[in-house]
């Protein structure tokens, strides 16, 4: 993944990535209600640069993939700089270690500086400012499943080259267990 700005090139080797589904099957992908005006890009044509705000505070990317009208998309969750590592450190400035500055899915958009002016991009355009271009096979991928989601957590929809420094840890999903009331849970 690439993206060209005014103030310089950042290109991310991708390292982990989550697949949505928009086939009426996945309740935890943002088109399983249908083209809402936030999923509508999810629907087409794949190719597309799909960009949200997450919980208020994050920009996160996705590819829009599969056929036109199914609404599925593959979030990308981390990846290592390959070029523009400066620029990278400009934007991340909290990332202690080379791994951490696009470890996570809003790392990654912003250490590549993807913001919400970026929504429906065509990353195969070799014009656009960010393009998304076949890089080499990794020697492992791993599959498990999906991170930070309570809906759809049995899927093994994620995917990562195996033992990549900038892959996130894996925090399971699922349903929040309410604690008992009191210190220790003891009512």
């Amino acid at each position: 993944m690439v993206t060209d700005r005014p103030e310089g090139t950042v290109a991310v080797r991708l390292t982990e990535v989550e697949a949505y589904s928009g086939e009426g099957m996945d309740p935890a992908a943002h088109s399983h209600r249908g083209p809402t005006p936030r999923a509508a890009i999810m629907f087409g044509p794949p190719g597309r640069l799909y960009v949200y705000f997450s919980y208020g505070v994050h920009w996160c990317a996705n590819v829009v993939v599969g056929p036109e009208g199914t609404g599925s998309a593959v979030l990308l969750r981390a990846g290592e700089v390959a070029v523009g590592e400066e620029l990278a450190r400009v934007r991340r400035p909290a990332a202690r270690a080379a791994r951490d500055l696009a470890r996570g899915p809003a790392r990654l958009a912003a250490a590549l500086g993807i913001g919400p002016g970026d929504l429906g991009t065509d990353l195969l355009d070799p014009a656009a400012p960010v393009r998304l271009h076949a890089g080499d096979r990794p020697d492992g991928v791993s599959a498990g499943p999906r991170v930070g989601i309570t809906k759809a957590t049995e899927l093994p929809w994620r995917f990562w080259e195996t033992g990549a420094p900038s892959v996130s840890p894996f925090r399971p999903g699922g349903p929040r267990r309410r604690r008992p009331a009191g210190q220790d849970g003891v009512p």
